[in-house]
């Protein structure tokens, strides 16, 4: 299953990224997750269904001094393998 999210709201300078980076290798999803220039966090991430699922749930509690006000999930078809989740600069 490949889903790209974007999360919305306190999710800048945070930790949100290496947030989502740590807990997608502890659920074996591969992908990417950046900053966006609007302020917002861009994860696209591929894996098995109920660990995206997860993934999903943690994104929208974020770490401590995160506020996620906004989590949207866009379902796509996944057309090559994605590398092990990676921090884009």
């Amino acid at each position: 299953m490949r889903v790209r999210a974007i999360a919305r709201g306190r999710v800048q300078m945070v930790g949100y990224r290496a947030f989502v980076q740590r807990h997608a290798q502890q659920l074996d999803v591969r992908g990417e997750v950046r900053n966006l220039p609007d302020g917002s966090v861009e994860c696209l991430m591929e894996g098995p269904r109920a660990a995206v699922d997860r993934l999903l749930e943690l994104m929208r509690e974020g770490p401590y001094h995160a506020r996620v006000e906004h989590l949207e999930v866009i379902r796509e078809p996944a057309t090559t393998p994605l590398p092990p989740v990676m921090v884009a600069q």
